[in-house]
């Protein structure tokens, strides 16, 4: 009998990527979440069955047969949404892992949860790789809800034997993103506008998605009540500047970006996985960050044409 898994979330970027990951290996996929999807656009991302609906314990009882895994995709994606929002991302992040685990201490105690959390709960960490022992010292209202679900997480392993494990992935992109950097930065350079925030040396570990689910799908088989955590990078430290530039230059642009120097309150200066622990794990980055930049600068040029 094949297994099942419900993805929260699974109408978002990284969500619907984990659904097909999981579906191309055979999996019974549930998605649960905000979106109307047809059927048919709910199966050509693997999703056998989706619910529209809030995160929530009354949603998670009612959405499918009891799950082997579950994978929780949901929860706030901003920074700058945390900071204007505070108590909303605190329900979409803390208390959607609230809600799923304690589904699955009442409901499914034996469906094993993968968390996707951030490398945001690390903060400022200088300019060496970051290892999962870090200190742990969040600088935006994101990364500290992303920590609250983190510890929950342990917590539940704790006290009930809840089994999950967490992965904290940096900077996830891919085609089909419609937010944050690239989206903006593809969007400025349409209208003319070349001009952008922070100083452009700041540096970020780009991931692409489809290396981001292939590590949540190899995160259910390391799942244990101590609730292990594992970091999602490439081990790679690229500059802003140096991403913009492949950027443009996908996007046609031959003029360079301009930095206003002022940083937005919130974002460290500096990321770079330590990629170790998840080489451990069996899972290795696939996709390089100058074929996903073009790629991504192709698919939007495609999309506005």
């Amino acid at each position: 009998m094949p297994n099942r898994v419900l993805v929260t979330g699974a109408a978002g970027f990284i969500g619907r990527h984990v659904a097909k990951r999981f579906s191309e290996s055979g999996w019974i996929v549930t998605g649960l979440g905000h979106g109307t999807w047809s059927p048919e656009e709910a199966r050509s991302w693997g999703i056998g069955e989706w619910h529209a609906a809030d995160i929530s314990f009354d949603s998670l009882s009612t959405s499918a047969v009891l799950p082997d895994a579950i994978i929780h995709c949901a929860g706030s994606g901003s920074v700058g949404y945390s900071m204007g929002h505070p108590y909303q991302d605190f329900q979409r992040s803390a208390g959607t892992v609230a809600a799923v685990l304690e589904y699955v201490r009442l409901q499914a105690p034996c469906a094993r949860l993968v968390l996707l959390s951030s490398a945001a709960v690390y903060g400022q960490c200088g300019d060496e790789a970051i290892r999962e022992d870090a200190p742990l010292n969040p600088l935006s209202l994101y990364g500290a809800h992303k920590l609250f679900g983190e510890t929950l997480c342990r917590m539940y392993g704790d006290q009930y034997g809840t089994s999950s494990a967490v992965v904290r992935l940096f900077s996830v992109y891919g085609e089909g993103l419609q937010k944050q950097l690239l989206w903006d930065a593809c969007n400025k350079a349409a209208r003319g506008d070349l001009t952008f925030g922070g100083t452009g040396e700041e540096t970020r570990d780009w991931l692409h998605v489809t290396d981001a689910a292939e590590l949540l799908f190899t995160a259910v088989e390391h799942v244990s009540s101590r609730s292990p955590v594992v970091n999602g990078g490439t081990g790679e430290s690229l500059m802003i500047s140096a991403v913009l530039e492949a950027l443009l230059q996908g996007l046609g642009v031959r003029e360079k970006a301009v930095f206003s120097g002022v940083v937005r309150q919130g974002d460290p200066c500096h990321y770079q996985d330590d990629i170790s622990k998840a080489r451990e794990w069996g899972w290795s980055p696939k996709v390089g960050w100058c074929d996903g930049i073009r790629a991504y600068a192709e698919w939007f040029r495609a999309r506005r044409t």
